[in-house]
């Protein structure tokens, strides 16, 4: 997904709002989640956002989402945040927040999703961090 920075998008030191940031990688994860499972999702939490480097106004913003594992309803998903230089095409990582969705059937009821085959060594990465990430996310529940 590639966004403009544009000035209504700024705060008063010219750089995007954390906010939108965070509504544009809500965005990204949920159409990665809805997309591997093909129906509707919710998000169910955000894990971590870590705010790297600003993005100045006028530059391009390029999130990457991929669906790490599906468990019964839910699935993680990673979104990688990237700015981008109009001028030079130099892009530089500026953030990564992980996900959570859930698999909603008709009624709005959570529903089986389907199961993530990984085929490369970063799928094989991320399925296997998933899950380490999920069992501190169940042991944190309840504190």
């Amino acid at each position: 997904m590639t966004e403009i920075v544009l000035p209504n998008h700024a705060n008063a030191h010219g750089n995007i709002l954390g906010g939108r940031v965070m509504h544009l990688i809500d965005l990204a994860a949920a159409m990665a989640a809805a997309r591997h499972c093909r129906q509707q999702v919710v998000t169910a939490s955000v894990d971590s956002l870590v705010f790297l480097h600003p993005i100045k106004v006028g530059a391009l913003v390029l999130l990457e989402a991929n669906v790490c594992r599906a468990f019964r309803s839910s699935m993680e998903v990673e979104v990688d945040v990237f700015s981008e230089d109009l001028q030079s095409g130099k892009r530089l990582q500026t953030s990564t927040a992980f996900l959570t969705f859930v698999a909603l059937d008709e009624d709005g009821n959570p529903r089986k999703a389907p199961r993530i085959r990984p085929r490369t060594k970063a799928d094989r990465r991320r399925f296997e961090g998933a899950l380490e990430r999920r069992e501190q996310r169940l042991q944190g529940k309840g504190r």
